[in-house]
């Protein structure tokens, strides 16, 4: 059975959605960030990156959740856009642009302004400013058709889906209303019973996360403060 290392976090979420549309069969695996276990040796044998997600999949191995996401989608043949190269080229584009641009900046963006030890109004601004921005694009984008890629319901949706699901918390109450096509989006997903399984997941399999932003969980999720003290 394919393990599934995963946390609650954007990235895995969207993963935990695919595994849940798909009905594939696996094995969630807890990796508590806030608790290190993302540094454990046998992690980082298959994960060096030392984040979630990852799969094993048999003699696969496969870490960082949008290639998850096209690897699990190739292999069962399901969430795929039409096989021509324009269609292929399309969800590639995405995929690639929620990785390198939605993730990180909405990433960095939450934490200058929810996690870093001062407040650098530079720092908020710019990526505050770059996570509305890849936001409005992708509301753009869904001004043309239902889904990402047209009337198909696919992995970039999922991928969208788990960062944009966040807009609230990385932008503010009130954010995500003014990028309505987008948030059509956003409440089609949610709507839907898989994503209510995907969400559910930590509850069904007994995995209790740490919750605690304490000293420990600040050393493993934050480890470069460390050259700050040096």
């Amino acid at each position: 059975m394919l393990k599934f290392y995963y946390n609650t976090g954007p990235n895995p979420t969207k993963v935990t959605l695919f595994l849940e549309e798909s009905g594939l069969p696996y094995e969630p695996i807890p990796v508590d960030t806030r608790k290190g276990e993302q540094f454990k040796p046998e992690y980082l044998a298959i994960n060096p990156n030392a984040k979630a997600p990852t799969i094993v999949d048999g003699d696969a191995v496969v870490f960082d959740s949008n290639a998850i996401l096209l690897y699990l989608a190739e292999k069962t043949g399901q969430f795929l856009p039409e096989d021509t190269p324009k269609a292929r080229g399309q969800m590639l584009s995405w995929l690639m642009f929620v990785a390198t641009g939605v993730g990180p900046y909405s990433g960095q963006a939450v934490h200058f302004k929810r996690m870093a030890p001062e407040q650098i109004p530079y720092a908020i601004n710019r990526y505050d400013y770059e996570a509305e921005r890849h936001f409005g694009i992708l509301d753009a984008e869904l001004a043309k058709h239902r889904y990402m890629l047209g009337d198909t319901y696919t992995i970039v949706d999922m991928a969208v889906w788990g960062w944009a699901r966040l807009i609230p918390f990385v932008m503010g109450d009130g954010a995500i209303d003014k990028m309505p096509n987008l948030k059509r989006l956003v409440d089609e997903i949610n709507a839907r019973p898989a994503a209510a399984r995907a969400l559910a997941v930590k509850d069904k399999a007994g995995h209790a996360f740490k919750t605690e932003m304490d000293d420990e969980a600040k050393k493993f999720m934050f480890p470069q403060n460390a050259r700050l003290a040096g």
